[in-house]
């Protein structure tokens, strides 16, 4: 047995599976901390690797496509503090993470597990019942139905229909997208007879994220309904493992100081209005200024 123990999180292998414990350290995700102990199989992993920086070093897994709903709901586009399969391990543990690197990697050899896609999910998704509130709605999954429910914060045209209910056998997919820069983030599911996709602030189908703390959640909601969907290889959809490119967020430019501004002022009322804490407004305005 080969176990890292750290404020980040602590992680055990016992030859034949993973158990991946998050840390309770106050800078643990929410999203990490929502997730909970994981147990992962030997054969979903792809690989194991140990980077070493000059105070923190971080252990990682790769997993095997199509092994993981949350992987490919969120389309490799969850940033690196909401990702299960990182441990921050601190200078005086190096030795222990480079031990546990072999361990994993030695266990993967003897037991010749294919590095290739897999054509079912090896991990169960997110436990229900779950309900998450982000954005402008509220999103609940009890493996049937998805429900959403909107704010006071949702735009008149949507909330004019009322909550949503969703019969799972009516999603054809699901989407998490996170903000990025000046683009605010979604939960959508695509529905069957549904009309052409607006943006998700008009569409009431889609909860919109603003990205605030807890917009990762909706993630957990994303996975659990995608590990109830048929596998992407059913379709010959492949995993994402690593966001695109284009997914990334551009470098602000002059052309985008006015729009930063806006960004600026429609924070600082919302600020005011109460509809995000000290906390949250300190976070996206240093998010903002940044950029600029």
């Amino acid at each position: 047995m080969a176990e890292i123990i750290q404020k980040d999180g602590i992680w055990v292998f016992d030859g034949d599976a993973l158990r991946l414990t998050p840390g309770r350290d106050r800078n643990v995700s929410v999203l990490r901390r929502a997730l909970g102990e994981l147990e992962l199989p030997l054969g979903a992993l792809a690989g194991i690797s140990f980077e070493q920086g000059r105070r923190q070093g971080r252990l990682r897994l790769r997993l095997r496509d199509g092994a993981d709903p949350l992987l490919h709901a969120t389309g490799g586009r969850l940033a690196e503090p909401h990702d299960p399969y990182r441990l921050t391990v601190e200078s005086d543990r190096y030795g222990v993470a480079e031990y546990f690197t072999d361990e994993v990697r030695d266990a993967l050899l003897l037991a010749q597990v294919p590095g290739t896609p897999v054509g079912e999910y090896l991990l169960p998704g997110p436990p229900l019942p779950l309900s998450v509130s982000a954005g402008d709605g509220t999103a609940s999954f009890d493996g049937e139905r998805v429900r959403l429910e909107w704010n006071w914060k949702t735009e008149d045209v949507k909330a004019a229909a009322g909550p949503r209910t969703l019969a799972l056998a009516d999603i054809l997919g699901v989407e998490w997208q996170p903000s990025a820069g000046l683009e605010n983030g979604h939960l959508r599911f695509r529905v069957a007879g549904a009309p052409a996709r607006e943006r998700a602030k008009y569409d009431p189908n889609a909860v919109e994220l603003w990205g605030f703390k807890r917009d990762p959640l909706m993630a957990l909601v994303a996975a659990a309904v995608q590990a109830r969907l048929p596998h992407p290889s059913a379709s010959g959809v492949p995993e994402v493992s690593r966001a695109p490119e284009a997914a990334r967020a551009p470098e602000a430019t002059e052309a985008d100081h006015d729009a930063l501004l806006r960004r600026l002022r429609e924070l600082g009322e919302l600020h005011r209005e109460g509809v995000l804490t000290d906390e949250e407004f300190t976070m996206a305005k240093q998010a903002v200024l940044k950029r600029m």
